[in-house]
């Protein structure tokens, strides 16, 4: 069955770091949320198909395609979910280039687990879910 009860929000998890896949994860999860979590943009594109509402949690410094590279890529195709994008390795100029590029939240790691929810919950808001 796939009616709107099943529409659940889906958080995007793309970081190639295992251990905060893993807290982020299991933090949606207690949010009742669905989660799917990918190592690389290039993991993320190849199973990405754009459908129902949710967010992309997405970090910034990654190996192969970063997360700007990736938040410019589904932009400019027209499939960008609210993105929030995450780093251990933040700056202003970085912060202020992914919000112009239309990311809704920049969180720097680690993270208060309500400022991750909060920023989630607004993102969701965003897709259409918290309608």
């Amino acid at each position: 069955m796939n009616g709107k009860r099943d529409a659940k929000p889906t958080v995007y998890l793309v970081d190639d770091d295992p251990a905060v896949t893993k807290a982020v994860a299991q933090l949606i999860a207690l949010m009742g949320l669905r989660t799917e979590s990918y190592g690389s943009a290039e993991e993320f594109l190849a199973s990405y198909r754009g459908e129902g509402p949710g967010c992309i949690l997405l970090d910034v410094r990654m190996p192969g395609k970063n997360g700007l590279e990736l938040q410019q890529e589904l932009t400019a195709a027209g499939r960008a979910l609210p993105i929030i994008m995450i780093t251990g390795h933040g700056d202003t100029r970085l912060a202020v280039r992914a919000m112009k590029q239309g990311a809704v939240d920049f969180l720097e790691k680690p993270f208060l687990p309500d400022e991750l929810c909060d920023a989630v919950r607004r993102a969701i808001e965003l897709s259409g879910a918290g309608k």
